[in-house]
């Protein structure tokens, strides 16, 4: 019985990553994160070292599309492994008090940093270029900006899309993704 219990799991959880823990701060986890000391232009340059896209997630404590995002679209196979291979994934806590440099050389609180960025939702989703001029913060550098919870293929498409600069093209994101519906399967 108990061989038969253990196989059913296996098989129920084959396939699946599973989801993120919840942190102190009340935020999720997750392994494809990159505690830093919040420095972007460091960021940016670590994310240039290892050949990823630098991605500024912002969260709050509980946000029930937070939790949706990290139960059901992001422990998705592709998808996680998009995260964990392509991208260097910053948290930042909508409300949180721990000090961010900006490109633009300000140092400010999470929660004046994403007041100044205007996000006004969770989670967004905040994808840089390569490179970013001088005196510029992050809001004016990023490439796409993505407030709101969506599902897997949306969030898939959206992942590549960047990936595949398809903002600098003349295909804007709903005709890449439509073209793409079932791509992320």
């Amino acid at each position: 019985m108990r061989k038969l219990l253990i196989l059913l799991a296996t098989l129920l959880t084959a396939g699946h990553v599973a989801a993120a823990e919840m942190g102190d701060d009340g935020l999720h986890k997750a392994a494809w994160m990159h505690d830093t000391f919040k420095d972007l232009r460091d960021d940016l340059a670590e994310a240039n070292a290892e050949g990823k896209r630098l991605m500024i997630l912002i969260e709050q404590r509980g946000c029930i599309y937070c939790r949706k995002m990290h139960e059901e679209v992001y422990p998705t196979p592709k998808i996680d492994a998009l995260l964990n291979e392509r991208f260097f994934v910053i948290q930042m806590n909508m409300f949180g008090d721990t000090e961010v440099t900006d490109f633009d050389g300000e140092s400010l609180s999470e929660k004046d940093a994403v007041s100044k960025w205007g996000a006004i939702f969770t989670p967004t989703m905040i994808f840089l270029p390569e490179e970013v001029p001088e005196g510029v913060s992050a809001a004016k550098a990023a490439v796409v900006t993505m407030p709101g919870a969506f599902e897997k293929g949306t969030t898939y498409n959206l992942l590549n899309w960047v990936l595949e600069k398809g903002y600098a093209g003349d295909e804007p994101f709903q005709k890449y993704h439509a073209r793409n519906l079932g791509s992320w399967k």
